[in-house]
């Protein structure tokens, strides 16, 4: 009888200690959950102009929309997180000016391989980004024009069809 009790105490003993640290993890867990959105709190202080978009070898944009204030500046930061070099799987960022056709420029701009699918002399452009390979970022600046809906695309050869979207000027 003595030794089940004294195993009993000692289970008890075990449980009760394992409870502390499963204590102590939560308390963990709340302090990472309050830091992470102290992050968010400073990356919402930002610019509401500045921006980051993603693409990838599955030729996607992690965005179809962009919002921005008209009148400011705007600072866009293009990261291609896919591996495929740019002469295979290049992605560039190409915003267009009020009323260009998309699929016009897009085919216009699949015969300017020199220079990186923009072609040379085209006031279609209202910026762009270089072309950029797996890993690479870039990072463009300039003012936001009128307000109103333009289109964005990637020009790389047929990569318009699914990279593309909408700049939209408030």
């Amino acid at each position: 009888m003595l030794s089940k009790i004294t195993a009993c105490l000692f289970a008890v003993a075990i449980v009760s200690c394992g409870d502390a640290k499963k204590e102590k993890k939560e308390e963990k867990f709340q302090y990472e959950q309050e830091a992470s959105s102290s992050k968010k709190a400073d990356t919402s202080e930002k610019s509401e102009n500045t921006v980051v978009i993603t693409a990838n070898d599955m030729m996607k944009f992690d965005k179809k929309e962009i919002r921005v204030k008209a009148g400011q500046k705007v600072v866009i930061t293009l990261k291609h997180i896919g591996k495929l070099d740019k002469k295979v799987m290049g992605h560039n960022l190409v915003i267009l000016n009020s009323g260009v056709d998309l699929v016009a420029f897009a085919t216009e701009a699949a015969s300017a391989v020199d220079s990186e699918y923009i072609p040379e002399g085209t006031d279609a452009v209202l910026a762009h980004t270089k072309m950029l390979g797996g890993g690479e970022s870039a990072t463009i600046e300039f003012e936001a024009p009128e307000a109103g809906t333009y289109d964005f695309l990637c020009s790389f050869p047929g990569h318009f069809a699914s990279m593309q979207g909408k700049f939209i000027v408030e």
